[in-house]
């Protein structure tokens, strides 16, 4: 389950008391302008209309700032990126699918390489093909047989769980699975949830050859949400749309319920809410550990020597995932059943929900991330296509007013600069006149026949000849 916690702006601060975005922890920034507070999300659940209002106004208050200079000289904003540049890396690395070391470009293997393509796609995958259609079709004509004849009782529960249990073992079969459980077969009883990570869709499959589950997982479309709705939901599944926070509630009731049931099909939950690839876990969610049920954690490891098993559910369809099962060599898994864990006095089910985490990242060898497995499915572009638009118009006003100023400053300097001009230069051309009005003068003296010194000076030096002062 994903909640959201509350946000005020008060004095023209923006207060976010707990995050307003989805996956982000413990984080806190301070500025003079404004101040952020994002805290473990706890709390009433708030709405993504409400987070992308609150997320415009704290933009609006960051890019009104009338000093530009101090935005440029200000270098916050640049480690800021980085190390939100940081942060994203290690988010997708989460949802990366691993590249397979190529083995095979030298002219003694590329033969073999070959070779075995030709044997995986044209023999292995068409006998496999061929096995699971016959024998997931009879299965379900079986199941549904089974489901219109017989009145609701335990011994259809026990027959239904049966053939859920044949079904996936046919899947596993066309998988080639190679998997080992270790530790104490599952048994129902009262008061009891398991939990484990999540890889795949097929971690249900693997999990459910061995023993049937009831499961909490997402609706999906198409002949996935057909066995949904009509195998899977005679074990008690419950089915929910995690966009659909009315969905939520109905799902955790339901839970609560089914878990106090002594005689109920064990419920398995995948806490992250989401498909990582094996490598790393992210943050489980609460809503298995504060019902008060004791918590029975389950660690799936895949080995990924012949196949990776992530599903990678918005760039891959579910059927290209088989496929790509089906042609490989083998499936390689390891189960493991761990101790049950109850929540200890004192502790909080969000440290109850990070001791188990811890406990299944043990056994699995995954590295735990803080980040919300919902970030994978918010984007705050999408949801609100005029935002990113509304921000560079924004800062377009700002560049422009700032512009503006300059280039005002700039033109008033220019005229002051053409007024001083002016008068230096009425000034140059009074002295000129002055020196003409001389030369003048001497000239009429000259052409007189006065002998004067001036004179006689004036007329050597019009003939070209160096006159020595006195």
């Amino acid at each position: 389950m994903v909640e959201r916690s509350s946000g005020s702006i008060k004095g023209g601060k923006v207060f976010v008391n707990q995050s307003s975005l989805p996956g982000l922890r413990g984080v806190r920034t301070d500025d003079k302008d404004h101040e952020v507070s994002l805290v473990t999300r706890e709390g009433p659940t708030k709405g993504d209309a409400e987070i992308d209002q609150l997320y415009e106004e704290a933009e609006d208050k960051r890019l009104s700032k009338t000093s530009l200079l101090h935005d440029v000289l200000n270098i916050s904003n640049v480690l800021t990126d980085g190390v939100s540049a940081m942060v994203d890396d290690s988010f997708n690395k989460c949802f990366t699918s691993t590249r397979p070391e190529p083995w095979n470009w030298n002219i003694y293997l590329f033969p073999i390489w070959v070779l075995g393509v030709a044997v995986r796609y044209l023999v292995l995958f068409p006998v496999r093909a061929l096995l699971l259609m016959i024998g997931f079709n009879s299965l379900i004509l079986m199941f549904l047989a089974v489901d219109l004849t017989l009145a609701p009782s335990r011994r259809k529960m026990a027959v239904q769980r049966k053939l859920v249990q044949w079904m996936c073992s046919a899947w596993v079969a066309a998988w080639h699975g190679v998997i080992r459980y270790h530790g104490p077969k599952p048994t129902p009883g009262p008061n009891r949830i398991w939990v484990s990570n999540h890889t795949s869709m097929i971690d249900y499959v693997v999990l459910c050859s061995y023993s049937p589950f009831a499961v909490i997982m997402q609706l999906h479309h198409g002949w996935i949400a057909f066995l949904q709705k009509r195998i899977l939901s005679s074990l008690g599944c419950l089915w929910f749309n995690r966009t659909e926070v009315n969905d939520r509630a109905v799902v955790a009731a339901r839970m609560r319920e089914h878990v106090n049931k002594p005689d109920a099909i064990p419920l398995l939950i995948f806490p992250e809410g989401t498909c990582v690839n094996n490598e790393y876990t992210v943050m489980f969610k609460r809503g298995a550990f504060d019902i008060g049920a004791t918590v029975c954690p389950v660690a799936i490891k895949y080995n990924k020597i012949f196949v990776d098993a992530f599903w990678n559910s918005r760039r891959e369809a579910f059927g290209k995932h088989l496929f790509r099962l089906m042609t490989s060599w083998a499936l390689v898994c390891d189960v493991y059943f761990l101790e049950p864990q109850s929540l200890q006095p004192g502790e909080t089910p969000q440290e109850f929900a990070g001791r188990v985490q811890a406990m299944i990242a043990k056994y699995a060898n995954l590295r735990i991330v803080p980040w919300d497995g919902y970030l994978k499915y918010y984007n705050l572009g999408e949801k609100n296509p005029g935002l990113i638009e509304k921000r560079r118009r924004v800062l377009a006003d700002v560049l422009r007013g700032y512009l503006g100023k300059q280039s005002q400053a700039q033109s008033e300097g220019q005229g002051g600069k053409e007024a001083a001009g002016g008068k230096g230069g009425a000034k140059g051309e009074a002295a000129l006149d002055e020196d003409s009005a001389v030369a003048k003068g001497l000239d009429e003296t000259a052409d007189k026949g006065d002998d004067g010194d001036d004179a006689q000076g004036w007329r050597k030096l019009k003939a070209g000849a160096s006159v020595h002062p006195v």
